[in-house]
């Protein structure tokens, strides 16, 4: 099994954990800060963090233009929480000045879940993944986690949060799981749970794709 080099977006974020995970499943990972880091990869993974400072750190590391056109030319990617605002098209409650990548045709609600003190964890069904024969539930921790609001007719639906999650249930039934093509995001952090199917599910989309510049 070929070890695909596997950038991870190192302006801001769950950088580390994303990296360890990616090693783990049998990728080369790279931080990638500059525009000549993406040279040579055969996916990238948008971390977790603040997605209206990862935007304007795009600008100031002269990254947006080149990340935006290696991801328009096919790059696969994957992107946790902000890295899935980032992917989007659509941005809701976000600031003005906030930047996307348009590599995934949806529309997604930043902080949809609430602030930090509502953080929550469920057990989800995912496509791809929980389908196969004896695979438990994939454990998805939201962290002031966006929703996906709709998806374009390209776009498939991976995973949603299941009925009772939270006490209100206001997330019974939300998007937090899509793919387009080349291009995956979920709303939760797989790589602070110790679950690698995940990052082994993005690794063999990579795989697959074999993506050249």
């Amino acid at each position: 099994m070929t070890a695909p080099t596997i950038g991870v977006l190192a302006v801001q974020g769950d950088v580390r954990e994303h990296a360890a995970a990616l090693r783990a499943v049998g990728a080369e990972p790279r931080p990638v800060r500059r525009a000549a880091e993406l040279d040579g990869l055969a996916g990238i993974v948008l971390p977790g963090g603040e997605s209206t400072t990862m935007s304007k750190l795009l600008d100031v590391f002269e990254l947006y233009e080149p990340l935006r056109e290696r991801l328009a030319a096919g790059l696969p990617a994957y992107g946790s929480c902000a890295g899935m605002i980032l992917l989007a098209s659509r941005i809701l409650d976000t600031r003005p000045d906030a930047r996307h990548l348009d590599a995934l045709d949806i529309t997604v609600r930043r902080n949809a879940f609430g602030r930090q003190v509502e953080s929550f964890e469920a057990d989800l069904a995912f496509a791809g993944i929980t389908d196969r024969p004896a695979e438990p539930p994939v454990r998805g921790v939201f962290i002031r986690a966006p929703w996906v609001e709709s998806t374009g007719p390209a776009v498939d639906v991976l995973a949603t949060v299941p009925a009772g999650a939270t006490p209100d249930g206001r997330a019974d039934g939300r998007i937090v799981a899509v793919r387009q093509g080349a291009v995956l995001a979920t709303s939760f952090h797989p790589e602070v749970t110790g679950d690698l199917r995940v990052h082994a599910y993005f690794a063999d989309l990579v795989r697959e794709v074999s993506f050249t510049p």
